[in-house]
């Protein structure tokens, strides 16, 4: 009697616990292209349960089974095709770990833990979670085009990123010399592979060149709204008087230095071939 009343305790209370939660807001998760995801459940289990006392799975937005333990044994048969293989649980932190992120596993999450008991299942808590996914974009190239005027200080080039998602929002030029800094505008070309979903951008531009003057010129690719860039090499320019003749164009080599970059310029979802790409939640 003691131990049905101890099992009828639990399940009150474990019931009142899912319907606390049941309408929790879902957590913002973050991952990186072709990296590990984390889909988190979040439970504090209150009443120290074993795992053989319960069955835990994740389901997508699509009601697809990514995971499921049930008492304590894994259940791969439950588990869509696409996602054998790739997911992993940690039950440290109660959480599973989705491995070899794809553009297309944005989205909704939800993950689900019932105790198994006497009565059958009963729910003890369940959360979900929304997952973005990114990837580092390029850095910005810029490629000179043969001059096809009788003009030297024409100057035509392309400028190109790839391998980068979510779409950015715009790319342009940024001339600077000693006493002046222009911005000029174009329409971005983007392309979408069909498999991967990542996008290359790219502009193609014509300006000229005050003579006479020495120009540095940056290509940027500005990501999102909140005016994230990433900026190219500077390319340098220099306009030299032959005497005897018109001023003329001679192109110097690409330097290999990054550029200076205002506060509001600073990169902070590009990293670095050093930088910790793991997946950020908030």
């Amino acid at each position: 009697m003691g131990d049905c009343d101890s099992t009828m305790g639990l399940g009150t209370t474990v019931v009142v616990m899912a319907l606390l939660l049941s309408g929790a807001a879902s957590l913002k998760s973050q991952a990186f292209f072709s990296e590990t995801g984390d889909l988190p459940c979040h439970f504090s289990n209150p009443q120290n349960l074993s795992l053989d006392d319960l069955v835990i799975f994740w389901q997508d937005q699509n009601k697809l089974v990514l995971y499921e333990l049930y008492r304590g044994q894994e259940k791969p048969h439950n588990v869509h095709s696409k996602y054998i293989g790739r997911t992993s649980f940690d039950q440290d932190n109660w959480t599973l770990r989705l491995h070899n992120v794809q553009i297309k596993d944005k989205g909704s999450y939800q993950c689900f833990i019932h105790y198994k008991g006497p009565q059958g299942l009963i729910p003890i808590h369940q959360m979900s979670s929304d997952l973005s996914v990114l990837a580092n974009f390029s850095q910005p190239e810029i490629n000179l085009i043969a001059n096809q005027t009788e003009n030297p200080n024409i100057i035509n080039l392309t400028c190109s990123s790839t391998q980068g998602y979510p779409e950015p929002q715009r790319m342009y030029i940024r001339l600077e010399t000693n006493n002046s800094a222009t911005e000029h505008e174009a329409v971005m070309k983007k392309s979408q592979n069909n498999h991967t979903e990542l996008y290359n951008v790219s502009i193609s531009m014509s300006f000229s060149i005050p003579p006479e003057t020495n120009v540095t010129i940056f290509c940027i690719l500005q990501l999102n709204p909140m005016k994230t860039l990433l900026f190219s090499s500077p390319y340098n320019i220099e306009t030299i008087k032959v005497e005897g003749k018109e001023s003329e164009q001679t192109e110097k080599s690409v330097e290999l230095q990054e550029p200076e970059r205002s506060d509001e310029a600073q990169c902070d979802i590009s990293k670095t071939a050093s930088g910790d790409k793991r997946a950020t939640h908030f």
